[in-house]
């Protein structure tokens, strides 16, 4: 949580209404969610499998005195993302910002070795999920202004090997970003990403776990970082929470990289 004065002092750090986070049982997501609360928003928490994670995230985020809902969604599925919407506007009349960061672990692989199935579910999820969730939040947004933020991967800076499966879709969503800067800003819209580089939580830890992030990999992916140490997922909180902040209000269509300078 941020202790500055000016943090501290500014009241309403947010607009009315509820941070919409998708993916967020997750390792990353989790940590995003607990800092938007500890920060002052309630939060909507977006799910697909794992309810039992997604119901004790609500207890927490409450017992921080925060309102806190969960809501169901499979983004493969049509229609689901508008549900969730509804869902979300229905118990707390609106949105303020939508944070997106569903994404499935996935296969390290080189590009040559993708297969098209591997691709489809990977634009599946990824980039026509955002497609749909940011349009929603749009259509919520128009008239009262609001915040979309991105969690991309710092492979926008420097080509990790073999990460083809998330870092392409995620560049996609980087010009789906630009765009509803552009457009939606009339509307006061404001969109924004976070790079993120190795957070010891999530899919890196399950990949290092089997095995696939092995002593070798560590140090080659070592020797790209200026700060010598993997990141923690509340940092990634603690750039999600200022572009959702009237802090960053004047802040559009920018990327943030918490990434321990990776690619400098």
């Amino acid at each position: 949580m941020f202790n500055f004065t000016l943090w501290d002092n500014y009241m309403n750090k947010f607009d009315n209404g509820v941070a919409l986070v998708f993916g967020a049982t997750g390792g990353i997501g989790r940590h995003v969610c607990l800092e938007l609360a500890k920060n002052g928003s309630d939060v909507a928490i977006v799910w697909r499998s794992n309810e039992t994670l997604a119901l004790e995230l609500v207890s927490t985020i409450q017992k921080l005195g925060r309102k806190a809902t969960a809501h169901q969604c499979d983004v493969l599925i049509p229609g689901s993302i508008d549900k969730v919407f509804e869902s979300a506007i229905r118990q707390h009349n609106q949105i303020h910002t939508l944070v997106w960061g569903a994404g499935p672990v996935v296969e390290q692989v080189h590009y040559r070795d993708v297969s098209y199935e591997q691709w489809q579910m990977a634009l599946n999820i990824e980039v026509n999920g955002f497609f749909n969730a940011s349009k929603a939040a749009i259509v919520h947004m128009k008239n009262k202004g609001g915040s979309i933020i991105h969690l991309g991967s710092a492979g926008e800076l420097s080509w990790p090997e073999k990460d083809v499966l998330s870092v392409a879709p995620k560049a996609a969503n980087e010009s789906l970003i630009k765009a509803i800067a552009r457009e939606e800003g009339k509307n006061g819209i404001r969109a924004n990403s976070v790079l993120i580089g190795v957070i010891e939580a999530g899919m890196f830890l399950e990949l290092k776990k089997q095995g696939v992030f092995d002593q070798e990999w560590t140090e080659e992916v070592q020797k790209n970082l200026a700060l010598k140490r993997w990141g923690q997922p509340e940092e990634v909180g603690y750039a999600v929470v200022f572009l959702a902040s009237k802090c960053a209000g004047y802040i559009t269509g920018q990327q943030i990289s918490v990434a321990g300078g990776y690619g400098l």
